[in-house]
């Protein structure tokens, strides 16, 4: 009750009665007149399908991926569409919110147009090819880096390209339909978009595995991992983007707290996808190199294990090690230097075979019989990768709209809380954990607490506590390195 009693207190700061009154008679102007309030890339989306539609709504404004037909799939004339217009909605006064989302019902965006690119590189348009990932990671970049709170609506699959759109902006919403995936090594290619910056900062060594194998995450399973930032059921999205709408505010704070207000309460019966094999995950996955963590699968012998050894050896060699070595990397890099180093990953693949062969056995011929060179992983030589991929620097490193950098995301507290940050508080080594020895239910309470009381965060804190805690001799708890 206090909670909601906060909320309407902060909403009436923001929305006076003749504002509202005001708000309605825009309302029912920019539903009359929607055409003309769209931007003049997207003014004649009903005529020529133009592949991103701009919507402004009172104070939101709204990017729209349109290619339902191909789950939206990225492609270069949509970050060029984007791009300039995302540059002047920060730049202005009038916006408070951006928004992203995509047509058709199934997909956010399902991935980076890979197939045009393979094949301007196949032609020898090298250049051109590179292109496509130089502005791509720069909108990324621009995204991560935003004055203006960014809400990025993951209704459907994202995976790829599409992530790389969501996963740096403040807000992530998930919803029932998402589908989350990194399946870059399936196609030979790397997890990019900023993977090297936002795997190794997941739980324990859940981006390694993810990158690596690139296992799906569906729905709720996306916030418990700290992909997605919020839980709101699809059917309160259209509402959700109303209420935004209407804020006069781009004060973060107050746009978490709209968001909240949709959020659905938490499946009590739900169990995280991952909790059962956390604990192998970062048993197997904590090494730096793939060879020692396909003998530490192969001592598991489990079913989670043989599934995992399947996929490891199903998928590019050559694309494991470099994806390895990128997360160990880009743990210690810089947002804007993890996407230089990634630019410069993206020229080399586009020179080697086995970016070319995955899209072909997988997307252009659908055979499904990728002939990867070298075609194991004990081929690929580390130190010859090291020097081809890391070493072997581009003539001209990619040059980033602002010098914007940092190594933790800024507003990562709008997520549910990390396993590091529960640690601190039952070792007694966080600002305003309490006194010690406290039990399961007094940390998650400290957590819920700090985090204002945000749904989703004593779910999140007892299944990592029923992983990662055992009692000492007088019942204080004790985390298991």
């Amino acid at each position: 009750m206090l909670r909601q009693t906060i909320r309407m207190t902060a909403a009436s700061k923001v929305l006076s009665p003749s504002t509202v009154a005001m708000n309605r008679i825009r309302v029912v102007n920019n539903w009359l007149g929607a055409r003309v309030n769209m931007s003049t890339t997207a003014a004649k989306a009903d005529a020529v399908e133009a592949d991103v539609l701009h919507r402004k709504h009172l104070s939101s404004r709204t990017f729209v991926l349109n290619r339902p037909k191909a789950l939206n799939a990225l492609n270069l004339s949509m970050v060029r569409n984007m791009t300039p217009q995302l540059q002047a909605w920060d730049a202005s006064d009038l916006c408070k919110v951006i928004v992203i989302k995509g047509a058709g019902g199934r997909a956010f965006c399902a991935g980076g147009d890979v197939r045009q690119v393979v094949e301007l590189a196949g032609s020898g348009k090298h250049n051109e090819a590179l292109d496509f990932f130089a502005e791509e990671y720069k909108l990324n970049h621009m995204i991560a880096t935003l004055k203006t709170p960014f809400v990025a609506i993951l209704d459907g699959i994202t995976m790829g390209g599409g992530v790389g759109l969501s996963v740096h902006a403040p807000f992530r919403i998930a919803t029932e339909k998402t589908v989350f995936a990194m399946p870059e090594t399936n196609i030979g290619l790397f997890p990019d978009v900023g993977g090297s910056f936002f795997l190794p900062r997941l739980d324990g060594e859940t981006g390694t595995y993810l990158g690596l194998v690139g296992t799906q995450l569906k729905g709720i399973d996306t916030v418990l991992a700290g992909i997605a930032t919020h839980y709101v059921p699809s059917e309160r999205l259209a509402a959700l983007e109303d209420r935004l709408s209407e804020l006069e505010t781009d004060n973060h704070d107050v746009i978490n707290m709209a968001i909240e207000d949709f959020v659905s309460e938490p499946l009590h019966d739900h169990k995280y996808a991952l909790s059962d094999n956390r604990d192998a995950i970062d048993r197997c996955f904590r090494f730096n190199t793939v060879e020692e963590i396909v003998a530490a699968l192969e001592q598991e012998k489990t079913p989670f294990a043989e599934k995992t050894l399947k996929t490891l050896r199903t998928v590019s060699p050559t694309s494991l090690k470099v994806t390895l070595q990128q997360i160990r990397e880009g743990a210690n890099l810089g947002i804007a230097d993890c996407f230089r180093m990634e630019h410069q990953l993206a020229r080399q693949f586009l020179h080697g075979s086995d970016f070319a062969e995955g899209v072909r056995a997988l997307l252009i011929e659908k055979t499904l019989d990728p002939k990867w060179k070298p075609a194991t992983i004990e081929e690929v030589d580390r130190e010859q990768m090291l020097g081809q991929y890391f070493r072997n620097q581009a003539p001209k490193a990619l040059s980033l709209s602002n010098s914007t950098t940092w190594r933790e995301y800024p507003y990562s507290r709008y997520a549910l809380p990390s396993e590091n940050e529960i640690r601190k508080i039952v070792l007694g080594q966080s600002e305003g954990s309490g006194p010690l020895q406290l039990t399961a239910e007094e940390v998650a309470d400290v957590c819920v607490k700090k985090s204002g009381g945000k749904i989703g965060v004593r779910e999140k804190v007892m299944e990592v506590l029923s992983r990662k805690v055992t009692k000492g001799t007088e019942g204080e708890l004790k985390w298991i390195n």
